[in-house]
Formats: C-alpha cells, structure tokens, sequence
C-alpha cells in the first residue's frame, strides 16, 4: 500500500469522481490511503513549520517518502513504476507527501528519499491528487504490462 500525506481541505467534489475513478482500479501494492491534514492557521515561514512538523511526526523511520516538490527530479513514468515497484516488492512502505501552499521546511525535504516534480510548472493541491493518482494508475498498469501506456 501507498500512503499520500497532503496538507489542505477535503476532495472537492469534481476531483473525488476522478480519485475514484482511478482508485478503484489500483490493486495491491499499488492501492492507496489518503491522509488529509488540515491547512496551518499560520501564514508563510510559520505554517511551513507547523505543516511540516504535523507531517513529519506521521513517518516512521523504515519508510520510503517521495516528496511532490517543484524542485524535485522529474521522472519518466516507467522509471516512477520502476521505482515504486522495487520499493513495494521488497515490502517497503511508501509515503508521497503534498506539502502545503508554503512548501516544506528544510526538515523535511532532507527526510525525504526522493524529492519528485510532475513538472516545471505549479499545480493547485486538488489537481496535484488527480495526477498523482492517474501516475499511480499507470505506474501499475506499466508493471504489469498492461496496454494503458504507450511507448
């Protein structure tokens, strides 16, 4: 399983038809669990921290974080597949982290073991979801060899 820690409100409405739609489809060990924490009531430097603390004290010391960051690396979708697939088949737990509006503190962009762009543009959170999920999605179908993804 694979847990995504995101900071901010509930799905609204129009993403949770399509969260649903691809987490319907993921099978273990590609299935999910949402952990939604609510934004600071801090702005800026402050609620980085608070955030970033709140997140920080929900790993463990075994797991493998992937942090969704702007200034991450940016992956080929067979080499996310690849990845998660390693990890998972040696039963590591995986967690992917979406920060909050003000981004995460220096604690944890070291705690993470990969730090992951989707691109060098910048997303709303909500939109963030859906294309980590449908990513999910499809790093499962490539393991699998299923037709979704075309080379």
């Amino acid at each position: 399983m694979i847990r995504i820690i995101t900071v901010g409100r509930k799905h609204e409405i129009w993403i949770a038809d399509g969260l649903e739609r691809y987490q319907k489809r993921l099978k273990k060990p590609f299935d999910v669990e949402w952990i939604l924490l609510p934004h600071s009531s801090l702005e800026g430097a402050s609620a980085r921290q608070e955030e970033s603390e709140r997140i920080l004290s929900r790993l463990g010391s075994d797991e493998f974080v992937v942090l969704l960051d702007e200034k991450g690396i940016q992956l080929s979708s067979p080499q996310l597949s690849k990845l998660l697939l390693d990890k998972l088949e040696s039963s590591v737990k995986v967690t992917i982290i979406i920060g909050g509006a003000y981004g995460v503190n220096e604690a944890l962009e070291s705690r993470a073991d990969v730090m992951w762009s989707l691109s060098h543009l910048v997303f709303p959170h909500q939109l963030v979801r859906l294309i980590l999920i449908e990513q999910l999605y499809r790093a499962q179908e490539i393991a699998r060899g299923g037709s979704y993804h075309h080379e």
